[in-house]
C-alpha cells in the first residue's frame, strides 16, 4: 500500500503539491522562530555576563547594596590577595578584576584649551596581565575598527562612535577627568590608539577601555577593585554550580557585619537578572507552544480541507469495491508521507536560515540607538538538537489529525446513493 501511495503522491501533483507546501512553510517558521528565541535569549545572557555581570561577581557589601550608582568609593581593597584565595578554593573558574567609572573625556586643542568634551562610560580591564582572558572574553581585537590594540600603559581604545563624536585623531592625547577613590577630583593623561564598536549601543554611544593598572592609578586605588568577575573555564554559565558556589562563598561571611566584606552573586542574581530570566524561561516555552499550536490549526484545516476536495474520488473508489477501513488508512497513510515530506524539508531549509543567523548575525542597530541594556545590536540563533524534531509537532501530527477527522465521513457515505453522486 505504501508503495501504491508514493506513485499517486509523485504522479499527481494537484493532490500533493499544495499540502506539501503548506507543511514546509509550517514547518519552516516553526523551526525558526524556536531557534531564533533560543538565540535571543542565550545571546542576552553571554553578553551580559562578559561585559557586566559575569557568571559570578564578587564586590564588597557595601557596593554591591549601591552597584546601580557605580560607587567606587566603595570599592574592595585588597582584590590581588582574594583572587589568589579563589582559585584555590574555586578551580572550575577563572577570576578577573574590573573597575567601571564614569567621567568626562577632555581633548585638548594646540594651545591645551579644551577643543571637545564628552562623557564617557569606561572599564578597566586587565589588559596586560600574560594569562589575561579579556581580550579573548571580549573580543577586543575583532571588535578595532580603526587604530591598534593597547600595547603599553597610558593607551587606551574608545568607540568610533564616540571618536567621531570628539573628531579625535589616533595617537592624540585625551584627558580624563573623574573622581578618586576618596571623592576628590581626578585628571589623567590618556593616549587613544585605537577606536572600538562592540556591536552594543549601550556601550558604543561612550565606552572607554583602559588597563585597570592605570585606572587604579588615575583613580587612587591601588589594590582596589569596584568588581572581580568569575567565569566557568568553558565560558558556558551553569545556573545551578554558580548559585553553590556563591552560597559557599557567602557562608564565610555570613556573621560579619562590615559593609566591606566581599559578596558573591551568581548571574542570576544581579541586577534584576533573575526576575528578567524567569520571565525569560516562562514566557519563552509559552511563545513556542503558542506559536506550534497556531501553526498546527492551520496544518490541520490544511489536512481537513484537501480531504473534503477529495470526496469524489473517495465516492468512485468505494465504487469500486474498496472497503471503507481499507481507504480510512490509506488516506491516513498517505497524509503521514506528506507530512514526514513537508517536516523533513521545511526544517531543513529553517536550520539553513537558522545557521546562517547563528554564524552571521543580522544587525538592527538601527533600532537599538537609544536602548539602555546590554544587547547585541546582532540578531542570532541558536541550534539546540531540539530544533531537528519540533517542526513534526505542527507538520506530522497536525497534519494526519486533520486528515483523520476529514476521513471520518468515509463511513457516513451510503453505498446506494454513490451511482447518483457520481451521475452528477
Amino acid at each position: 500500500m505504501i508503495k501504491f501511495i508514493i506513485k499517486g503522491i509523485l504522479r499527481d501533483r494537484s493532490r500533493s503539491l499544495i499540502p506539501i507546501l503548506v507543511v514546509i512553510f509550517g514547518v519552516f517558521l516553526t523551526v525558526l522562530f524556536y531557534c531564533y528565541m533560543k538565540g535571543a535569549v542565550n545571546g542576552f545572557i553571554d553578553t551580559g555576563a562578559k561585559f557586566d555581570s559575569g557568571h559570578v561577581k564578587i564586590m564588597s557589601r557595601a557596593y554591591d547594596e549601591n552597584s546601580d550608582q557605580i560607587p567606587n568609593d566603595l570599592a574592595y581593597i585588597g582584590a590581588e590577595q582574594l583572587i589568589s584565595e579563589l582559585k584555590q578554593e574555586f578551580p572550575g573558574f577563572v577570576w578577573t578584576k574590573r573597575i567601571r567609572f564614569g567621567g568626562l573625556l577632555d581633548v585638548p586643542d594646540e594651545a591645551g584649551e579644551t577643543r571637545a568634551q564628552g562623557p564617557v562610560a569606561g572599564m578597566a580591564l586587565d589588559l596586560f596581565t600574560e594569562d589575561s582572558l579579556e581580550w579573548e572574553l571580549l573580543g577586543i581585537e575583532d571588535s578595532i575598527v580603526r587604530g591598534k590594540a593597547p600595547e603599553s600603559p597610558g593607551e587606551i581604545l574608545i568607540s568610533d562612535e564616540f571618536a567621531d563624536s570628539l573628531e579625535i585623531a589616533l595617537g592624540e592625547t585625551a584627558t580624563l577627568i573623574s573622581a578618586t577613590m576618596y571623592g576628590s577630583m581626578a585628571a589623567a593623561n590618556f593616549t587613544v590608539v585605537g577606536t572600538v564598536h562592540f556591536g552594543i549601543s549601550a556601550l558604543d554611544r561612550g565606552a572607554m577601555v583602559a588597563d585597570v593598572k592605570d585606572i587604579q592609578m588615575a583613580l587612587d586605588m591601588e589594590d582596589a577593585a569596584g568588581e572581580i568577575l568569575g567565569f566557568f573555564e568553558n565560558f558556558v554559565y551553569r545556573e545551578e554550580e554558580a548559585g553553590l558556589a556563591a552560597l559557599k562563598f557567602n557562608a564565610k561571611y555570613e556573621g560579619d557585619d562590615d559593609e566591606f566584606v566581599p559578596v558573591m552573586k551568581s548571574l542570576h542574581q544581579q541586577g534584576g537578572m533573575v526576575e528578567m530570566l524567569d520571565m525569560i524561561n516562562m514566557y519563552m516555552p509559552v511563545m513556542v507552544t503558542v506559536f506550534v499550536i497556531i501553526m498546527s490549526i492551520v496544518l490541520w484545516n490544511a489536512g481537513l480541507i484537501g480531504s473534503l476536495r477529495r470526496y469524489g474520488e473517495i465516492g468512485v473508489r468505494l465504487a469500486m469495491g474498496e472497503s471503507k477501513g481499507h481507504l480510512y488508512r490509506s488516506m491516513i497513510a498517505e497524509s503521514l508521507i506528506l507530512g514526514c515530506i513537508g517536516t523533513v524539508l521545511g526544517t531543513a531549509f529553517a536550520l539553513v536560515i537558522a545557521f546562517w543567523l547563528q554564524e552571521k548575525g543580522f544587525n538592527i542597530s538601527q533600532l537599538m540607538q537609544s536602548a539602555t541594556l546590554l544587547i547585541n545590536d546582532v540578531i542570532r540563533a541558536k541550534i539546540t538538537p531540539f530544533a531537528f524534531v519540533i517542526g513534526f509537532i505542527p507538520g506530522l501530527l497536525a497534519n494526519v489529525l486533520g486528515s483523520s477527522i476529514a476521513g471520518i465521513g468515509i463511513y457516513r457515505r451510503k453505498t446506494a446513493q454513490l451511482m447518483k453522486e457520481l451521475e452528477v
